[in-house]
């Protein structure tokens, strides 16, 4: 879930404060972003759209070069940014499936890998997304972020930890609910529904 990806990426970034604090606040923001981007494609071609687990890769090397090379806040916030990215596709493919109801495992696709031209298959070793095991994640990472972070980071995780909490606990309800909430959508309006949320 997204909340668990935000963690990922602060988690990503967190060392830096240690090691260069003056970048501290560019990478944490750099890898939030990063964590988060590639599913602004949830309602246009999901995880294919916005996710690019190899290009990501291939950028966040050079990137991270160039951080190290010359540490400034831009090239902090740009290798946070895509090193997170990256880590959020390959995070996509070890839990389930594109489907609504991911715990059926009736889905083939978890993240679309451009360079090969297909779909990367569910490796499900967290069963879905909003599922125990994600909760589980989320905790264990977001609790110690909440506590070692401060300011406006510290706040996200305390955000991410309480919609990720809330998420689990209805998540199984709601892909019950999609599809019955999306019918009564006008109709002009479903087209940007994707197909797994219609009736």
């Amino acid at each position: 879930m997204l909340p668990t990806h935000a963690m990922v990426g602060l988690a990503l970034a967190t060392p830096v404060s240690l090691l260069a604090p003056e970048v501290a606040p560019a990478a944490l923001t750099g890898s939030l972003a990063g964590s988060v981007a590639p599913d602004l494609d949830l309602y246009a071609g999901h995880r294919r759209t916005l996710h690019y687990p190899t290009l990501y890769a291939l950028v966040a090397f050079p990137a991270l070069v160039a951080a190290v090379l010359v540490p400034a806040a831009t090239s902090a916030a740009v290798a946070a940014f895509f090193v997170a990215a990256t880590v959020h596709c390959r995070m996509d493919r070890y839990g389930g499936g594109l489907e609504l109801r991911p715990w059926e495992a009736t889905s083939d696709r978890a993240v679309y890998d451009h360079v090969r031209a297909r779909w990367r298959r569910p490796k499900r070793w967290i069963q879905y997304d909003g599922s125990p095991g994600d909760l589980a994640a989320l905790s264990a990472l977001g609790i110690p972020l909440w506590v070692v972070l401060d300011g406006p980071f510290q706040l996200v995780a305390g955000l991410a930890l309480a919609v990720g909490g809330v998420y689990a606990l209805l998540r199984r309800r709601l892909a019950s609910l999609a599809p019955v909430v999306v019918g009564y959508a006008p109709r002009r309006l479903r087209r940007y529904v994707p197909d797994r949320y219609r009736p």
